[in-house]
């Protein structure tokens, strides 16, 4: 047990880095305007204010709570990063179908108890939601599934 929760304390110095970030580019960059005429720059500068708002939120609370070390595992960015590979080598030869069910099952490896069932289910729900947006939807000329055999 952690004298404090430093998982919350990172997370929230992440969000007030990534909000300050976000904002001051905003207000480099775009012109804010004014509450009544707003310019391009103010909805860019609002959220980058409210990220440093939850992160200072996050952070102070974190300070006052303990917390438990997580494991640590190594592996599971990697089947993320892996997964992401697999879209891309996949996408080209075979298709967008095989290429999305590749991504889901080596991204899937990265839990520590794969379950078959709601695994094929997910394949299929995100293998019909991409033929809805891109194909049916959008209509880009994306091949669904080809075989280069």
């Amino acid at each position: 047990m952690l004298k404090r929760d430093y998982r919350d304390m990172v997370a929230g110095g992440l969000l007030i880095l990534c909000g300050a970030f976000i904002a001051l580019y905003a207000s480099n960059n775009y012109a804010l305007g004014t509450v009544q005429r707003m310019g391009p720059g103010m909805f860019p500068m609002g959220t980058g204010l409210l990220l440093i708002f939850f992160g200072v939120i996050l952070f102070i609370s974190a300070l006052f709570r303990p917390g438990v070390m997580p494991p640590l595992r190594f592996w599971s960015p990697l089947f993320v990063l892996s997964g992401i590979a697999a879209f891309a080598l996949l996408v080209g030869p075979f298709g967008l179908l095989p290429a999305v069910a590749g991504v889901v099952v080596v991204s899937s490896l990265a839990e520590l108890k794969i379950r078959p069932v709601s695994l094929t289910a997910l394949v299929a729900v995100l293998c019909f939601m991409a033929w809805l947006v891109f194909k049916a939807g959008l209509g880009l000329p994306m091949p669904m599934l080809k075989w280069p055999f």
